[in-house]
C-alpha cells in the first residue's frame, strides 16, 4: 500500500494526472508558481523523489526528464480507502460508517460502480432473487 502523498507531493502529481502526458519539471513549475513561490530545484526534488517512490516514471529529453504517471489518481484513492477499510476491526461496519458519510452524489456513483463491477448477469440474479434473502445488509454489519 502507498503511502498517502505529502502536500507538495500531491500539488506536484494533481498536475502530472491531470495532464496525462509526459511533462518536464519547468510545465509543473510554472503552473505551481500561479499559485505559491516555489524554486526549480524544489519541483525537480519532488519529482525525483515521486520517480524513486515508483509514483512517476521518467524519460531523459536532452540534459532534462519528462515524467509520466505509473497509474491514476483513481488508482490511488483506491488503494488509501483499501488501507483504511482493511485496518477495521469490523470491515462491513466501517463500510456502514463510510457510506453514512456519502452525499446522495456518491452513493450513486457507488451503486453505478457496483453494477459495473458484477456486470450484467449478477444484476439479473439480484433481481431475481426471492425477497428476504439479503446477505451483507446493513443490520448484519451492525451485528443485528
Amino acid at each position: 500500500m502507498p503511502r498517502p502523498l505529502g502536500e507538495l507531493e500531491d500539488a506536484v502529481m494533481t498536475r502530472v494526472w491531470k495532464w496525462n502526458r509526459p511533462v518536464t519539471v519547468r510545465e509543473v513549475l510554472e503552473d505551481l508558481q500561479q499559485e505559491r513561490s516555489i524554486a526549480y530545484t524544489t519541483v525537480m526534488t519532488v519529482l525525483d523523489n515521486l520517480h524513486q517512490k515508483g509514483w512517476v516514471r521518467r524519460e531523459a529529453e536532452g540534459r532534462a526528464y519528462r515524467y509520466e504517471a505509473v497509474s491514476t489518481r483513481a488508482a490511488y484513492a483506491a488503494a488509501l480507502m483499501n488501507d483504511a477499510w482493511s485496518q477495521s476491526d469490523n470491515p462491513a461496519a466501517a463500510l456502514v460508517a463510510f457510506f453514512g458519510m456519502m452525499s446522495d452524489e456518491q452513493r450513486q456513483a457507488l451503486r453505478d460502480a457496483v453494477r459495473i463491477v458484477q456486470g450484467p448477469d449478477r444484476e439479473r440474479e439480484d433481481r431475481e432473487a426471492p425477497q428476504g434473502e439479503n446477505p451483507g445488509s446493513v443490520a448484519d454489519a451492525e451485528g443485528r
